[in-house]
C-alpha cells in the first residue's frame, strides 16, 4: 500500500489557508493545519476535509514561538511520520503610517510573518532532508515587491520570506526540495474586508480581486505538479504587478 503524503499548513482554518488544505485535500493529501485562535473554524476545516477522504488534523500553536513550534511540528510527526508539504501561509497584519508605528505593532508582524515561516521550516526541513524529498511553498504578497504605504512591517517581512525563499533553495535542491513562493495580489479574505473592492479593481487588469481558491490552485501546482520549479516567486495578482 503505498502511503499518503501529508501536507502541512499554517494559518489553514481560514481564508487561503483553508482553500490550499481543500485543494491538497482533493489531491489525495492528509492535512495538518495549525491555527492561532479560531478552534471552530478551524474544527469546520477539518470536517470538510475528512469528508475529502484526507485524515485531517487541527494543531493550535504560535508560530512565533520556537518552542511551541517545535513540540507542534514533533506532534504532527508522531501522528504522521512524514511531511511531504509545508505552506508557510499564516500572517497578521498592524497597518500604520511608519511615523506612528510602534515597535510593537512592527515587532509582531516580523515575529508572526517572517520569523514564524523560520520557526515552522527548520524542523521540517530536517524530516524533508532525512526524506530526501518535499516542497515548501510561502505565501509571500505582491507588497513584499512593491512596498504599500502604511505597511511597512507587512512589506519588510514579504519582501523578507521572497529572500528566505530563494535561499531556501539554492540550500536544499541537492537534497530534492524545491522551495518556492506565492505573490498574492487583493485576495477576499477575512484580512481584505475593509477594502473598496470596485475601487481596487479599477487598478487591475483582470478587473476583479481574487479569491482564496486562486491562489490555492498555484500552491498545489507549485507543491506537487511543478517539479523542475524551485526559488520562483509566482505573483497571483490579476496582473496588478505588471
Amino acid at each position: 500500500m503505498v502511503e499518503k503524503q501529508v501536507a502541512v499548513i499554517t494559518g489553514g482554518s481560514r481564508g487561503i489557508g483553508r482553500a490550499c488544505a481543500i485543494e491538497l485535500a482533493k489531491a489525495g493529501f492528509d492535512i495538518a493545519i495549525v491555527y492561532a485562535g479560531n478552534e471552530a473554524a478551524a474544527n469546520s476545516t477539518v470536517s470538510e476535509l475528512k469528508e475529502l477522504n484526507s485524515d485531517a488534523s487541527a494543531y493550535k500553536f504560535d508560530i512565533s514561538d520556537e518552542n511551541s513550534v517545535n513540540d507542534g511540528i514533533a506532534a504532527i510527526i508522531e501522528k504522521y511520520g512524514r511531511i511531504d508539504v509545508l505552506i508557510n501561509n499564516a500572517g497578521i497584519t498592524r497597518d500604520g503610517l511608519f511615523v506612528r508605528m510602534n515597535s510593537a505593532d512592527w515587532g509582531a508582524v516580523i515575529n508572526t510573518n517572517l520569523t514564524g515561516a523560520y520557526n515552522v521550516s527548520k524542523p521540517v526541513v530536517k524530516l524533508m532532508m532525512k526524506q530526501r524529498s518535499g516542497s515548501i511553498v510561502n505565501i509571500s504578497s505582491i507588497v513584499g515587491i512593491m512596498g504599500n504605504a502604511g505597511q511597512a512591517n507587512y512589506s519588510a517581512a514579504k519582501a523578507g520570506l521572497i529572500g528566505f525563499t530563494k535561499s531556501l533553495a539554492k540550500e536544499l535542491g541537492t537534497r530534492n526540495i524545491r522551495v518556492n513562493a506565492i505573490a498574492p495580489g487583493f485576495v477576499q479574505t477575512d484580512m481584505t474586508k475593509g477594502l473598496d473592492s470596485e475601487k481596487m479593481s479599477e487598478h487591475i487588469p483582470l478587473k476583479r480581486l481574487g479569491v482564496a481558491e486562486d491562489i490555492a490552485v498555484t500552491a498545489k501546482f507549485l507543491a506537487v505538479d511543478g517539479t523542475y520549479i524551485t526559488g520562483q516567486v509566482i505573483g497571483v495578482d490579476g496582473g496588478l504587478v505588471i
